[in-house]
């Protein structure tokens, strides 16, 4: 529950709310970093993960509280080795923002704030680095954390990246379409982060909610037909390609329902999924589990070898594609 919940205190901040409501959350919230980071000293690595530790820290901090320097210790040793998982941008980017907010509200030392400040910058600069050719950071979903990053350090206007970046953000935005995806791009098409929050003057904002009518989606009519392929990348895997059929579903259907179909159209074909704010993560097919602590992932390819950069319920697949589930390594 920790990402899930610095989440939401990040959201409730942002609301102004009356304190008395929150403060409980915000000691629920330090007690789930505390018993997360009792599964660090045991594995190595948080229980949940870097991105959803990075999140606690920063939702604390946003609400003024400290974090044990040990702690910020721990996650600075974790970025400088390399440890932050396959999802590194939107890790190394929670991380940046929650360093950024720890040196700027004080919340550490000065020999620790200085040394937060060198990481966050060389952060900044990776990422601007790790540029793709269409202006994508990480995929479409991590270019949002990278440029709030570049926001958060004030080399919005003097990086390059940045406007090149915001320009693939602006062409995409048909892929947010859950409210977790909203509510990272919208800050940034107003030219903010979640730093921001922290010092929002709360009797100088106006509510300006209202609620909005949407249209019902109209229904795209036929059915289409795509190949589906399980791979294990894994050396010890018998054989790289594990799976290999058409599946015919409607033609509006997500690559999660294509799944589904394959699930009714062949029994011994199996999948599993977890919950996250982003919406369903796969965890599992044809009995291999993608697990943290293994380093190994399933990585999302359109034929031959393209990354999808939408998640599994969000991506709608075209009639003849040959879509890739890969148990890979990061």
């Amino acid at each position: 529950q920790t990402g899930r919940l610095a989440l939401y205190l990040l959201g409730l901040r942002a609301t102004c709310p009356p304190p008395k409501p929150h403060r409980a959350l915000v000691t629920w919230l330090k007690y789930y970093l505390e018993e997360d980071w009792t599964g660090s000293r045991r594995h190595g690595h948080p229980r949940t993960s870097y991105y959803q530790y990075g999140l606690g820290v920063l939702a604390l901090c946003v609400h003024h509280k400290r974090v044990r320097e040990e702690v910020i210790h721990r996650l600075l040793a974790a970025q400088h080795h390399g440890r932050l998982g396959h999802s590194t941008v939107d890790t190394e980017a929670v991380l940046a923002l929650a360093f950024t907010c720890l040196e700027r509200r004080r919340l550490v030392g000065a020999g620790l704030a200085a040394e937060l400040r060198a990481t966050v910058h060389r952060v900044s600069r990776s990422m601007a680095q790790a540029q793709g050719p269409e202006g994508i950071i990480g995929n479409i979903y991590s270019t949002p954390w990278a440029l709030q990053v570049f926001l958060a350090t004030g080399t919005c206007h003097t990086e390059p990246a940045y406007g090149r970046a915001m320009a693939a953000l602006l062409e995409n935005l048909d892929a947010f379409g859950t409210a977790a995806t909203m509510a990272q791009v919208l800050p940034v098409l107003h030219g903010h982060s979640y730093l921001d929050i922290a010092s929002m003057r709360c009797q100088e904002q106006s509510d300006t909610l209202t609620p909005l009518d949407m249209e019902p989606l109209t229904e795209v009519p036929g059915n289409k037909t795509v190949r589906l392929v399980v791979e294990c990348a894994q050396p010890w895997c018998f054989e790289l390609q594990l799976y290999n059929q058409w599946v015919s579903t409607p033609a509006a259907t997500s690559l999660l329902d294509v799944l589904r179909a394959a699930t009714a159209q062949e029994p011994h074909f199996t999948f599993d999924t977890q919950d996250t704010p982003q919406g369903p993560y796969l965890t599992q097919v044809l009995g291999l589990e993608a697990r943290q602590e293994k380093r190994n992932y399933w990585q999302l390819l359109i034929g031959p070898s393209t990354p999808l950069l939408k998640g599994i319920a969000d991506y709608i697949p075209k009639d003849g594609d040959t879509l890739i589930l890969r148990l890979s390594e990061w």
